[in-house]
């Protein structure tokens, strides 16, 4: 996502602790520019760099102790910094299946690798950190800005060791496949057949998020949305590839919010989350949880909400999502956000919740 409202959706480090500021200084703001500084493509150098970890203890400024979000629970979360020019702007993100090794991809047309530190369940920081530009069929850079706006990130196959990743563009649009080894992004082998409706999406609200389905009657299946591309019924665009043609599925609008991401749960379920930015209230979140059954080519998926957090929550522009299997088998989903390069008024935030079952969530006594 670029150039978009956004370049001031955290404001974070002015609204701690007044968070009824948000709305007037949003409002205050409304009138500047703020230029976004997107990093120039480096060519092929790929450098080892030092990313700071600042812990967050709580995920609800205002009441710190709680911990159960609607079927989140949370574990932990961390702001992120680095002195490199091309840390920022993270809008894909894979972790490995025990949650030790990520990736993520970014709008400037970066990849980013590292060790994920625990204590306990807890994430503490990131470390063996290398960062390298994302590069075109026979290893040619992506010079343009429009040909690097990475927005999302899946595995097609394999793992982050040994693999092949899906990652959707937008600006020119298109998903390429991209061989993954030793946990870095390698060059585009090829480009999804891309469905005629992909013309009419916007430069900046093209491809958002792009899935594998893990499990479930349509496993192996990828799963495509446009950030804003609404049919003539008001649904959220999207395409669904069981084979090499793309048939179109939608996802029911709901609050004004626009796709950002989506993964898939091993079950073949799929997460979407979501944004939603007005000058009047800040930046919100959503997570939805599709059930399988509920994909189809053709379908309206509406799913569950399983979350939806304001500004009065350690949130930034939240972008990219993740799922991965804790030590004792439960289902952990991080989220990440895109800075847009601003370090001025957002932050690269990494959060990490564990995803509560739907039977312990019914059974169990709603948080105040």
């Amino acid at each position: 996502m670029t150039n978009h409202p956004g370049q001031i959706k955290s404001l974070r480090a002015c609204l701690r602790p007044t968070l009824i500021l948000a709305p007037l200084l949003a409002i205050a703001l409304a009138g500047q520019t703020v230029a976004q500084s997107k990093p120039p493509p480096v060519g092929s150098r790929v450098e080892n760099i030092s990313i700071e970890a600042r812990p967050l203890d709580h995920f609800q400024q205002l009441q710190p102790e709680r911990r159960r979000f609607g079927r989140l629970q949370w574990v932990g979360g961390l702001v992120l910094t680095s002195s490199s020019s091309q840390f920022g702007g993270w809008s894909g993100l894979l972790l490995a299946a025990d949650g030790k090794r990520l990736v993520a991809i970014s709008d400037a047309g970066s990849w980013l690798s590292a060790e994920v530190t625990y204590s306990g369940q807890k994430p503490t920081g990131l470390r063996n950190a290398r960062i390298g530009p994302l590069l075109g069929p026979g290893s040619k850079p992506l010079a343009r800005l429009r040909d690097r706006d990475a927005e999302a990130l899946t595995l097609l196959q394999g793992n982050l060791s040994n693999g092949t990743a899906l990652i959707a563009f937008e600006g020119n649009h298109r998903i390429g496949r991209f061989t993954v080894k030793q946990n870095e992004i390698s060059s585009a082998e090829g480009f999804l057949k891309l469905p005629p409706a992909a013309k009419r999406m916007s430069r900046n609200l093209g491809f958002e998020s792009v899935s594998v389905l893990a499990g479930g009657p349509l496993k192996g299946s990828v799963v495509a949305f446009s950030e804003h591309l609404l049919d003539p019924r008001g649904n959220h665009s999207g395409w669904l590839w069981t084979g090499d043609t793309p048939r179109s599925i939608y996802l029911a609008e709901h609050g004004g919010f626009d796709v950002t991401d989506a993964a898939s749960l091993p079950d073949g379920s799929l997460l979407v989350l979501e944004r939603r930015f007005r000058w009047t209230e800040g930046v919100k979140f959503r997570l939805r949880l599709v059930p399988a059954h509920e994909i189809a080519s053709d379908a309206v998926l509406r799913g569950e909400t399983l979350f939806e957090a304001d500004m009065a929550y350690e949130i930034d522009n939240m972008e990219g999502v993740a799922v991965h299997r804790g030590p004792r088998g439960e289902t952990v989903i991080t989220l990440i956000s895109d800075d847009n390069f601003n370090s001025l008024l957002q932050r690269t935030v990494m959060l990490q919740f564990n995803l509560i079952p739907d039977g312990e969530a019914r059974a169990a006594t709603p948080n105040p």
